[in-house]
């Protein structure tokens, strides 16, 4: 017999001998081991940072009410430790505080404390500092990352044990992840990646927590670790020992959203076939990603280009609002597993045909009763299927639970809720006497934070504290160079994201990459005189990348060569000419967005007809919060692309034209059948944009807006969101 399986058969009997109330968690080929017992849990992933603390509570409690026993989170490094070794827990990142309510709500947890976690978050989650560390390499059998690991790792553990919330210590953390996805990278990596997953184990299962400990996407994961799913469907799916359970990890709700593509959906008929085909296969685990996706606050999305939504189809959607039917259906749909459990956990499945697209699952003993799982794979037709003696109807791509193996209680495809349509109505008050500042596009080398010769890469000026990088330099041209009738080209090559393109003060284009292809080429007509010439180019990102091998050696920005072609009779190379650089934007480093800002002076009024289409210009308007509980939204459509701020906290980044990403098709690359998708080509990825109430006092609130591009900010408006059960 297997160490691992020993011990856990043996922690069972002891626990079940002395009669503890808690006894740990331990596992076997069936399911996880709770306090003696086999369980099959319905989880959800709810992630702190992407809500206030205000509605965790009401949250949890949904989640609970839709028939889920555990609540997932990944935990965010970047947040907790934005500078090495000074640490964050307040606010929206009071992770303790988020695992008390789910306690007190008496659900379990899986904390998955990666620390790498992907999630379409920031650089996956990890701090931007660590890039800088040197001798690094991530994720791989490296001494620097591992120390830096180990250590946020053991920090996290250490406050959990702290508070006694595993559940070993009466707490409801009954799971734990070390690394996240990482087999894609262990096998690119070879033996360096095999001897950093195994390292990442063993340091994980020597922190005592005990519970167990997962890999997702990991199928070489060693013992006791368990190596678990994550996918649109996992029913192809088997643990890599017979003695460790069958767990899904990220059942996908939805998929993620980038500026300028199409918004996926997936129909809640297509999930619930997913999930009750796993668990007709011996599944005793699954978790939905995401349950609630909320919202990507501040610079906090990843990607780049990943949108400030980040709703994610998700049965509660991003204001927390419940979203029918694929709440309802999968609310029904775990009332029927829970009625079979007694029979999933005491049987092994016995698979019977019932013709050529239909099959049962059988799970059939003395001890445990009696539940099968009717199933009919065609995808067009209704299948009659006869039972024990028994005829049942099924709809094409559905499965059918028999609790009794008699009575149906539940199909797949057979929905008996109504739709949830959202509405965004006008709120009860107006946004009030806009002001404006104009961003400074030209300066002096004095003006700058460094210059030098030569063109610089933006992380290592920005550190990522902003999105913002001015490259400024000086051209000469003489009269003769100019041809009569045609106007010189600037050619410029971006390591990414974006670029907007300055020549005397004036914005002469912009263009940027996507989130497949980050490098891009920009070329423009520019407008020169005789004379001295200055070109400023304002180099952004858009959310640094979150996947993929060697997070160190991302770069940004631009990084050459800058060319101007259509001088004279050649082209001719900027890249080695002497230029000045500025971090950020001077109204960052004057707290525009503040309340409390010192230079609330150098704000202008604007008249009743604003000004429209200006480029890097700031705006502010003050309102008072709408009567009611509805949740709130920024129409944001009359704008460009910039970010928006709330009394100082930060919305997000809003982009609403399809210019800074682009259109893909309507389709997954994961799944069986085709998905479905609201395509929005030609339209704003994202219109409307959350504003939590509890950010927000009864009156003078202040809204911030910086436009990168040109927008009309009169037509900014706040409106209500909210839904009616059709």
């Amino acid at each position: 017999m297997e160490e691992s399986l020993r011990w856990a058969l043996l922690c069972t009997f002891i626990c079940l001998t002395i009669g503890l109330t808690h006894c740990g968690v331990t596992y076997d080929g069936k399911s996880l081991v709770i306090d003696g017992h086999r369980r099959i849990l319905f989880s959800g992933s709810i992630h702190y940072p992407r809500s206030p603390p205000e509605m965790w509570e009401g949250l949890i409690q949904k989640a609970k009410d839709g028939g889920l026993g555990a609540i997932d989170t990944y935990v965010f490094w970047n947040v907790h430790e934005p500078y090495p070794g000074n640490y964050n827990f307040e606010g929206r990142y009071d992770l303790v505080r988020f695992i008390k309510i789910v306690r007190d709500a008496g659900l379990y947890a899986h904390l998955r404390i990666g620390p790498y976690i992907c999630g379409e978050w920031n650089f996956g989650g990890f701090p931007v500092w660590l890039k800088f560390v040197p001798g690094i390499s991530f994720r791989t059998d490296n001494q620097p990352f591992k120390l830096a690991m180990m250590k946020f790792t053991q920090k996290i553990v250490d406050m959990m044990k702290a508070e006694r919330l595993f559940h070993s210590q009466g707490g409801p953390i009954i799971l734990s992840q070390i690394e996240n996805e990482y087999e894609p990278d262990r096998k690119v990596l070879g033996e360096a990646g095999n001897a950093y997953m195994n390292w990442a184990a063993k340091i994980a299962v020597g922190l005592g927590t005990g519970v167990p400990w997962v890999m997702c996407k990991e199928d070489d994961a060693p013992d006791p670790v368990i190596n678990t799913c994550n996918g649109f469907y996992c029913d192809y799916f088997s643990p890599n020992k017979p003695y460790k359970p069958t767990m899904w990890t990220e059942a996908w709700t939805g998929w993620f959203t980038e500026f300028g593509g199409p918004i996926y959906q997936r129909s809640v008929e297509d999930l619930a076939f997913a999930v009750a085909r796993f668990i007709q296969k011996g599944g005793s685990f699954v978790n939905y990603y995401m349950y609630h996706g909320g919202t990507n606050f501040g610079r906090t999305a990843g990607g780049p280009f990943i949108i400030t939504s980040y709703d994610y189809d998700a049965p509660i959607d991003e204001y927390g609002l419940v979203r029918q039917p694929k709440y309802g259906h999968l609310t029904d749909l775990h009332r029927a597993v829970k009625l079979c459990e007694r029979a999933l956990l005491n049987a092994n499945p016995v698979a019977v045909p019932l013709g050529s697209y239909e099959q049962a699952h059988v799970f059939s003993s003395a001890s445990g009763g009696c539940a099968a799982f009717l199933t009919n794979y065609h995808t067009n037709l209704v299948a009659r299927v006869s039972f024990r003696n028994r005829k049942y109807d099924l709809p094409p791509w559905s499965i059918s639970i028999l609790p009794d193996c008699i009575n149906e209680v539940f199909n797949t495809a057979k929905v008996r809720q109504g739709k949830t349509v959202f509405q965004y109505l006008t709120a009860s008050t107006g946004l009030k006497s806009w002001e404006s500042f104009e961003e400074e596009v030209s300066f002096t080398e004095e003006d700058s934070t460094v210059s030098a010769t030569g063109l610089l890469e933006q992380l290592n000026m920005t550190r990522d504290a902003t999105d913002y990088l001015w490259y400024t330099t000086r051209v000469n041209v003489g009269p003769s160079e100019l041809a009569r009738g045609r106007r010189p080209i600037l050619r410029v090559q971006s390591a990414g994201h974006a670029v907007h393109a300055f020549i005397n003060g004036r914005l002469s284009g912009s263009a940027s990459g996507t989130r497949d292809k980050r490098r891009f080429n920009f070329d423009v007509n520019v407008n020169l005189h005789a004379g001295d010439n200055q070109i400023s180019l304002l180099s952004l990102t858009v959310g640094l990348p979150n996947q993929g091998s060697h997070f160190e050696t991302y770069r940004a920005g631009i990084l050459g060569p800058v060319t101007l072609e259509g001088l004279g009779h050649g082209t001719r190379d900027l890249s080695g000419q002497r230029w000045s650089y500025r971090v950020g934007l001077k109204g960052e480093s004057m707290s525009l967005h503040m309340p409390n800002s010192a230079h609330s002076g150098s704000w202008m009024h604007e008249s009743t007809m604003m000004q429209k289409q200006r480029p890097l210009t700031w705006y502010r308007a003050y309102f008072d919060a709408p009567v009611g509980a509805e949740p709130l939204a920024l129409d944001m459509k009359s704008m460009g692309k910039g970010q928006v701020w709330i009394d100082g906290q930060s919305i997000g980044r809003y982009c609403t034209t399809v210019a800074m990403g682009y259109c893909s098709s309507c389709s997954y690359s994961d799944t069986y059948r085709p998905a479905r998708c609201q395509s929005q080509c030609g339209d704003p990825t994202q219109r409307w944009y959350h504003v939590p109430r509890s950010w927000l006092k009864p009156t003078g609130n202040l809204l911030v807006v910086f436009e990168e591009i040109g927008g009309d900010a009169s037509g900014i408006a706040l409106v209500r969101r909210s839904a009616v059960v059709v």
